[in-house]
C-alpha cells in the first residue's frame, strides 16, 4: 500500500464553526486556476527544515506541498506549476482528508 501524501493545507487564521466546511469553501473559491487572472499566480517557498517546497497562490491561507521526488525538473517554475496544478485539482475535487483543530490548545500566558 502506497503512502498517502497531503497536498493542500488550508490555514484558518480566524476559525469559526465547522473547520472542514470553512476550509472547503476557501479551497473551492481560491483553488481552481483561471487563466489570465491572479488565480494562476504562484510563489515557491523552500523551507529550511523539510524536504520539498510550499507553493503559494492568490490566497495566503491556501498552501500546496510539493515533494522533492515529484517534479523531475526541480526548477522554481516547474515546482510552481506542479503546485498550481495540484491546487486546481484539489480546488475542483474538494475532498477533505484531515482536520486538525488547534483552537484552545495554546498554553496560558
Amino acid at each position: 500500500m502506497g503512502a498517502v501524501r497531503a497536498w493542500h493545507f488550508v490555514v484558518l487564521t480566524a476559525p469559526e464553526g465547522e473547520l472542514a466546511e470553512q476550509a472547503t469553501a476557501l479551497l473551492k473559491k481560491f483553488g481552481p486556476v483561471h487563466a489570465g487572472s491572479s488565480a494562476g499566480d504562484f510563489g515557491v517557498i523552500d523551507p529550511k527544515d523539510t524536504e520539498g517546497w510550499v507553493v503559494t497562490g492568490h490566497h495566503n491561507d491556501v498552501l500546496t506541498y510539493v515533494g522533492p521526488d515529484e517534479p523531475q525538473d526541480q526548477s522554481e517554475i516547474a515546482v510552481g506549476l506542479s503546485g498550481r496544478s495540484k491546487r486546481h485539482r484539489d480546488g475542483t475535487e474538494l475532498h477533505v482528508v484531515h482536520v486538525e483543530d488547534k483552537r484552545g490548545s495554546a498554553a496560558p500566558a
